[in-house]
């Protein structure tokens, strides 16, 4: 183990998330791990440095993912994409949820020629964290020359208006990029060699949703992949090492740097960051508010996920989070989550700078 992994995974294990009281259990604590997939990506001397840390309930103390030394997709562990149930609820992410009776599928074909031993770890739904994508996407067709940098991109990644992705989502199905025989939004994500991140079974009226036939089990992200998104919007990262030096770029340079203002632009200090939330009983701090961190955050009841560039006066590093502890572990109503997330952010903050 590394001593950037040791350092994240003694971060996890400090939080005792297991302990965090649930709301939709009365206010006791949940009981089991909840799911945290956490990777970083530092940059500084030398090479760069990277580990990524996944807890679950099958896992409650922690997987430490081999990474391939070229930085390129994860294969030492089998992703299962997440589910919901006839109802359209997060089934797999109650205390009694009963996994032998649940039937995930893996997130994309290499995981089928896995070793039948390789742990197998279920992905937790980005929640609005997927919104980086769909901007990803429309940077694409802009280069593409298919359409205009719409206006619906700003409230999407600062605010994360869900009416203003439903813009961006048609905007993608009518430039092609998502719809009809192939998935080209997917295609590029692995092309990149970002196999997990899926946007997938969206509709031409801009549909993302769990009621769309879309959401969750649908549209998936890893944290590895994510980190690795981020580190082809990063103008300041070095050259992807697990990419052909004549890979055309992700996005056009002017591009890339429009969507990493946006980022820099974020309003919603709220899960790895707090800023948002300044003044509320028990505040806890988290990593540097935006613009030091540039990011894209994403909760819902039961997801919380939080993805961006941290650049301060000493640091320079990618960090990305998918967890499973949305606002039904909220600290206060007003809290997006439980304070255990920014409280990582802190150590997760501390540990990059005593690296540096």
């Amino acid at each position: 183990m590394t001593e950037l992994a040791a350092a994240l995974h003694a971060a996890v294990v400090a939080q005792d998330f297991a302990a965090t009281p649930d709301h939709w259990q009365g206010g006791r604590p949940l009981g089991v791990h909840p799911a945290i997939d956490l990777a970083v990506v530092v940059f500084g001397q030398g090479a760069p440095r990277c580990a990524n840390v996944l807890f679950s309930p099958e896992h409650p103390q922690g997987l430490v993912a081999a990474l391939p030394n070229d930085f390129s997709a994860l294969r030492s562990l089998r992703f299962d994409g997440d589910l919901q149930d006839a109802e359209g609820s997060s089934a797999a992410w109650w205390p009694s949820a009963d996994w032998r009776a649940m039937r995930f599928t893996p997130l994309h074909q290499v995981h089928q020629m896995h070793d039948s031993a390789a742990p197998r770890f279920v992905a937790p739904y980005p929640a609005s964290l997927l919104k980086l994508m769909v901007a990803v996407g429309v940077g694409m067709a802009c280069d593409r020359g298919l359409c205009a940098w719409p206006a619906a991109v700003e409230p999407m990644i600062t605010i994360s208006s869900n009416e203003a992705t439903d813009e961006c989502v048609a905007l993608l199905h009518r430039t092609g990029l998502l719809g009809g025989e192939h998935n080209a939004l997917n295609e590029c994500f692995v092309a990149h060699g970002l196999p997990t991140l899926q946007l997938n079974d969206t509709t031409p009226a801009g549909g993302w949703r769990n009621a769309d036939g879309a959401g969750v089990g649908h549209i998936h992200m890893t944290a590895w992949d994510t980190v690795r998104l981020l580190w082809l919007l990063d103008a300041d990262a070095p050259p992807a090492p697990w990419l052909p030096g004549a890979t055309p770029p992700l996005l056009q340079p002017a591009t890339r740097d429009r969507l990493r203002a946006l980022l820099a632009a974020q309003r919603l200090d709220e899960v790895l960051s707090s800023g948002a939330l300044r003044g509320e009983p028990g505040w806890v701090a988290g990593l540097p508010d935006a613009p030091g961190f540039a990011h894209k955050t994403g909760t819902t009841d039961n997801y919380a996920s939080d993805a961006g560039i941290v650049k301060t006066a000493g640091t320079h590093y990618i960090i990305a989070v998918l967890t499973t502890l949305g606002s039904r572990f909220a600290a206060t109503p007003a809290c997006a989550t439980t304070w255990r997330l920014p409280a990582l952010g802190a150590a997760v903050h501390a540990a990059v700078e005593s690296l540096a």
